[in-house]
């Protein structure tokens, strides 16, 4: 099975962090979350989070996929982190895939890895920022290649089941949607 790399910085958005998380172990993907640092994540709205691990810990690791949550100063914190950065654009080169939600799509940018990728982020996050090719698109999720983006903390569920499709298939993504029960 698929593993994917969930990178906690303090201030992260828990929303999006818990439901990423939580979605994709009811798929069986192993998740590895791993804080920048030893110790609890206190997330944007204070809730308490416990890394799994240090990605000092788990740095030189093969991942299919990294995820990252978005959420201020959480995003900040990431893309202050050159470690962060290396590890994308190592899954990235690989040919994994990286998927960032809400601000953290800037973090992908600053990576290096949206050049002529068409993205979405929480509006006015990658303002300021000039990527050659990047287009902005107004959706929920985008998919573009090994890229996936997503806009915010009420498109967290529908980024996680993208991102269970790309990694488990059409069959598990609508098996885990079912078990939500989702209005439709």
């Amino acid at each position: 099975m698929a593993t994917v790399l969930v990178p906690l910085a303090d201030g992260c958005e828990e929303l999006e962090a818990v439901t990423i998380i939580d979605l994709l172990r009811r798929a069986g993907i192993t998740v590895i979350v791993a804080g920048l640092k030893d110790g609890p994540v206190r997330a944007s709205r204070g809730t308490v989070l416990v890394p799994d691990t240090t990605l000092d810990q788990v740095i030189n690791r093969e991942f299919d996929m990294v995820v990252l949550p978005g959420g201020q100063p959480g995003t900040d914190n990431l893309n202050a982190d050159k470690r962060v950065h290396t590890i994308l654009q190592r899954v990235f080169r690989d040919g994994y895939v990286v998927a960032a939600i809400c601000a953290a799509p800037k973090v992908l940018a600053c990576a290096g890895v949206l050049e002529g990728k068409r993205v979405t982020s929480y509006p006015g996050a990658l303002d300021g920022l000039t990527v050659p090719g990047m287009v902005f698109v107004n959706t929920t999720v985008v998919k573009d290649g090994h890229v996936i983006t997503s806009r915010g903390p009420g498109t967290a569920m529908e980024f996680a089941l993208v991102i269970i499709e790309v990694l488990a298939g059409a069959k598990k993504r609508a098996e885990v949607d079912a078990g939500l029960q989702r209005q439709k």
